[in-house]
């Protein structure tokens, strides 16, 4: 799967999972909430009619002993009389909330029972019980493991719906790979014969029309480039690396030598500073795309009579151009394949995308700085 697909399909699911998520979140909450009211509700109906069954048994005492003495302990109650002044009982609360029928108060359950008719100064009932904890303890497990469950049949579907999403998007670049590959393929054999047949003009024949010849060149080089570029994008995910030291240094040299017609054609100013025997471990195709690349970049998007300068050692890779630059807004950008940051030039927008890949693949680093019209500065580290 392509970056952008990845990319598209995780945007998807996002967006589904999070919206689907809150939804049931809510959803889940509303009904906890409601199932633990009932739960209290219960409990509460239950704490009243223990209130009731302790005002009968008052009422028995009264009319036995007369006087109200609290019958049974359990659970606790407390008589006040009608002022709200409490008379005596088996606990004495602090702050009783006396516009309450009934109230939790630190994992209390209290309720008033009102003793009707009310005798010897008695007529408020205060009982409280400690909140059964057992049935909400076991809503809230069952809650949570429906949201495990549907969370994962709705990460399960949404990966499904996502695909379904990306699928045109990428039948869409199936066709841009075969029409990629089948181009290349095209090009491939008139290509190799235009250049091999400008190197015996140039060597056998002592042609007049030079600058001609090596326009013919430099755009027969420039084809050369973007076929070897959509070749190893076309092959890059089965291609067979053989990594072995490599000189950079001297691969840097052959390819500045390959690059000396463009850079005449330009008129820039080559500045080098290239240290020799740097050897790094490297597949050598691999090595060509991140010098070419990086270096015909630094040449396309050159101002003429500008310049390039190129640093390497034991460390890293260092090229700076006094082009066209990039603007801020387009520097996150610029790794994307088929992205360009400036239209005016040609190009398909691969070589930063070729670049990337080799980078990550040798866990190399890779840094781009640019102030637009200025110029840029590309960075490789691989120490």
């Amino acid at each position: 799967m392509l970056v952008s697909e990845k990319r598209s399909l995780f945007r998807f699911l996002a967006i589904y999972l999070s919206s689907t998520f809150l939804l049931f979140l809510s959803a889940t909450l509303i009904f906890y909430h409601y199932q633990k009211h009932n739960i209290l509700d219960t409990q509460r109906e239950s704490l009243k009619s223990k209130a009731y069954q302790i005002s009968q048994e008052l009422r028995k005492l009264h009319e036995q002993f007369g006087v109200p003495l609290l019958y049974p302990p359990s659970p606790l109650s407390a008589i006040y009389d009608s002022d709200q002044n409490y008379i005596f009982g088996s606990f004495n609360p602090t702050n009783p909330l006396w516009q309450n029928e009934s109230y939790i108060q630190e994992d209390k359950l209290f309720y008033f029972y009102k003793l009707e008719p009310y005798y010897l100064g008695a007529k408020y009932l205060l009982v409280n019980q400690k909140i059964e904890h057992t049935q909400i303890t076991i809503l809230q497990k069952t809650l949570l493991f429906f949201l495990l469950v549907a969370g994962l049949f709705f990460t399960i579907l949404g990966i499904f719906l996502g695909r379904l999403f990306i699928a045109p998007m990428k039948e869409s670049m199936q066709r841009v790979n075969r029409f990629i590959e089948d181009t290349t393929h095209e090009l491939n054999t008139p290509i190799s014969t235009i250049l091999t047949n400008i190197e015996l003009i140039e060597t056998l024949y002592n042609c007049k029309a030079k600058k001609e010849m090596k326009r013919i060149e430099i755009a027969s080089k420039t084809l050369s480039r973007l076929y070897d570029d959509l070749t190893y994008l076309k092959l890059n995910h089965n291609y067979h690396r053989e990594i072995e030291p490599l000189n950079i240094g001297q691969l840097l040299q052959e390819r500045l030598l390959y690059f000396q017609s463009m850079i005449e054609a330009k008129s820039l100013i080559l500045t080098e500073a290239i240290e020799q025997n740097i050897i790094i471990a490297i597949d050598r195709n691999d090595a060509l795309r991140l010098i070419d690349n990086l270096l015909s970049n630094a040449i396309k998007y050159n101002q003429k009579n500008g310049k390039i300068t190129i640093a390497l050692n034991q460390k890293r890779l260092h090229i700076v151009d006094s082009g066209i630059g990039i603007k801020e807004e387009d520097l996150s950008r610029i790794h994307e394949r088929f992205n360009r940051a400036n239209q005016s030039e040609g190009g398909f927008g691969i070589g930063l995308d070729i670049v990337g890949q080799v980078v990550k693949e040798y866990s190399f680093k890779f840094t781009i700085n640019s102030i637009y019209t200025e110029g840029t500065e590309v960075t490789i580290t691989w120490s």
